[in-house]
């Protein structure tokens, strides 16, 4: 099996990385992506393996729907370039980062203030990746409800603390992320009736199947997001949320405009807020031209050797 180790830059900074990096390699049932994330051990990262060697193995389930609706992402940019980006995504959907460090309320409130100003009629949520504390969560939810969030999506870090908040019944839906994908126990959030929503991203569960297997366990309505990877990664995304029962909610997985550039001709870049299902064909030049230097390839390479 031959490993493509690419290196991608970002065209704006995402949880405080520049570039997008990760291992390409294609099997029977076609092309796969692993890529977790650097800060990861290798314990995680053999679960982002599982998925990858499924994509590349087994191939996907069968859709259930042509296409998937997802959601324009707009990261903590300020306020006027959020609002730029989210009529530029041209999805009825948007999500909008906040909590980011450094950051106050008053910076996540402008932002998403501006995006919806520039776009009255669209769904919006927003995302703070675990970043808030209960009180900051609270405070923030007040007052952003009133621009009518579709959800807020891991405002705190921990389970109880969402069990906390949603009990506080701010009108604002709550969207559990972290707290499944990368919990001992993903059940423990229904459990303790943390959430409204599950956020499923396919490589950091395992695979597509597995995927499915816990929305099934989870029994709330789910939402598919990415991992901010290239295509071949989004596909998998994209065969989740088209082999789901229900899908009541877009997407996240409008992430490839993020990377200045991708081993396709073809990116998926929706259009109007839809992403077709049908497979990705790598182009052999735009994998050696998204080649990683000799010290990211070796920093993959003996990553692969621990994991796999």
């Amino acid at each position: 099996m031959r490993l493509f180790v690419y290196d991608i830059p970002l065209t704006v900074g995402f949880r405080g990385i520049t570039h997008r990096s990760g291992v390409l390699f294609e099997g029977p049932a076609g092309w796969a992506e692993w890529s977790p994330f650097p800060e990861y051990g290798d314990a995680e990262a053999a679960t982002w393996l599982r998925a990858a060697l499924e994509m590349a193995q087994e191939g996907y389930p069968a859709p259930v729907r042509a296409s998937v609706p997802v959601n324009g992402i707009v990261p903590g940019l300020p306020p006027a370039e959020a609002a730029a980006r989210s009529v530029a995504s041209g999805c009825g959907t948007v999500k909008v980062k906040v909590a980011a460090k450094g950051e106050s309320i008053d910076d996540d409130v402008a932002r998403v203030a501006a995006v919806r100003d520039a776009l009255p009629h669209v769904r919006l949520r927003v995302d703070a990746n675990g970043g808030w504390s209960l009180d900051d969560a609270a405070a923030a939810l007040r007052e952003l409800e009133p621009m009518g969030l579709e959800y807020a999506e891991q405002p705190c870090a921990s389970v109880e603390e969402l069990a906390a908040l949603r009990a506080m019944d701010l009108g604002v839906p709550i969207a559990a992320d972290e707290s499944i994908r990368r919990a001992g126990d993903p059940l423990k959030v229904k459990e303790a009736g943390a959430a409204d929503i599950a956020m499923l991203k396919v490589q950091p569960i395992g695979g597509v199947r597995a995927c499915l297997r816990l929305a099934e366990q989870l029994d709330m309505p789910v939402v598919v997001s990415s991992a901010v990877e290239t295509s071949v990664g989004l596909r998998a995304g994209i065969a989740l949320a088209a082999a789901l029962p229900d899908l009541p909610y877009a997407c996240g997985l409008e992430t490839a405009r993020l990377l200045e550039g991708d081993v396709t001709r073809e990116p998926l870049y929706p259009v109007d807020g839809e992403l077709p299902v049908g497979e990705v064909i790598v182009d052999p030049d735009l994998l050696a031209a998204h080649a990683a230097g000799p010290a990211l390839t070796r920093f993959w390479l003996e990553r692969w050797e621990r994991v796999r």
